[in-house]
């Protein structure tokens, strides 16, 4: 629980708990502050995105909850798009860097950002990373958010694209339970489908009820570790790519 955007505050989040009425929430000098803060991070996040714009790159953030295989994606994808599309990332988490350590062995710059108890990136933690990447040398810049399914479906960081991991492990439920983050969403990858034999997960069901929130969703079934689905997220990523010029 973070002290900055309130979900803390039962409901501040579009929370599904039962409870009695909370008289948090009811005062008005609380809502008001959460609104500024919500406002001040709307205005950093369009200049994040002109900045991003200005150097002609794609910015995709990438939510989900932990252990979905965020940064064995980007280590993956960042191995695929070699010699083609040069990749940054702005790693986000709540201690370690040791996210940014695993993509620097791949050898694509990264910035690591520890929010502490913030359970989200939010835009101007994103404008810091900015600059600590060589922007006029790359083509997509990756924001991996904080691992968690709520709140980050709440701020508007300044990339282009959300992109949200739901991985079979996890259930095929989680659209149904979260649906702020996937009506959010740009794109959703199925993650860990190699494991489908050995869990009870309905990919038609998360699909379905995914697109019952977002209907213009994208959806890609995706394995890192045996390959399958990776042709179509990388094809997706150039094509997004190519679309972004330099102003």
């Amino acid at each position: 629980m973070c002290k900055d955007c309130g979900c803390s505050i039962t409901d501040a989040h579009d929370h599904h708990h039962h409870h009695h009425s909370n008289p948090t929430l009811e005062d008005k000098k609380t809502v008001e502050v959460i609104t500024k803060i919500l406002d001040a991070n709307d205005k950093q996040a369009e200049s994040n995105r002109k900045h991003f714009d200005e150097h002609g790159i794609l910015a995709v953030n990438l939510m989900s909850s932990p252990g979905s295989g965020k940064t064995t994606l980007l280590e993956k994808t960042i191995q695929a798009l070699k010699g083609q599309l040069n990749i940054g990332v702005i790693e986000g988490d709540l201690e370690t860097n040791r996210d940014a350590e695993r993509i620097k062995a791949q050898g694509a710059p990264a910035y690591q950002i520890s929010t502490g108890q913030a359970c989200h990136l939010d835009a101007f933690m994103v404008h810091e990373g900015i600059h600590h990447l060589p922007l006029k040398d790359l083509d997509i810049v990756f924001v991996e958010n904080v691992g968690n399914l709520v709140c980050p479906a709440s701020y508007d960081i300044g990339t282009h694209i959300n992109v949200v991991l739901l991985s079979v492990p996890e259930g095929d439920d989680k659209p149904a339970k979260y649906p702020v983050m996937f009506r959010s969403a740009d794109l959703m990858l199925i993650t860990k489908i190699d494991l489908l034999p050995y869990f009870d997960f309905d990919v038609e069901k998360a699909v379905s009820e995914a697109r019952q929130l977002n209907p213009k969703m994208d959806v890609i079934q995706i394995s890192t570790k045996t390959g399958e689905g990776m042709d179509k997220w990388i094809n997706y990523l150039k094509l997004k790519s190519s679309v972004r010029t330099v102003i």
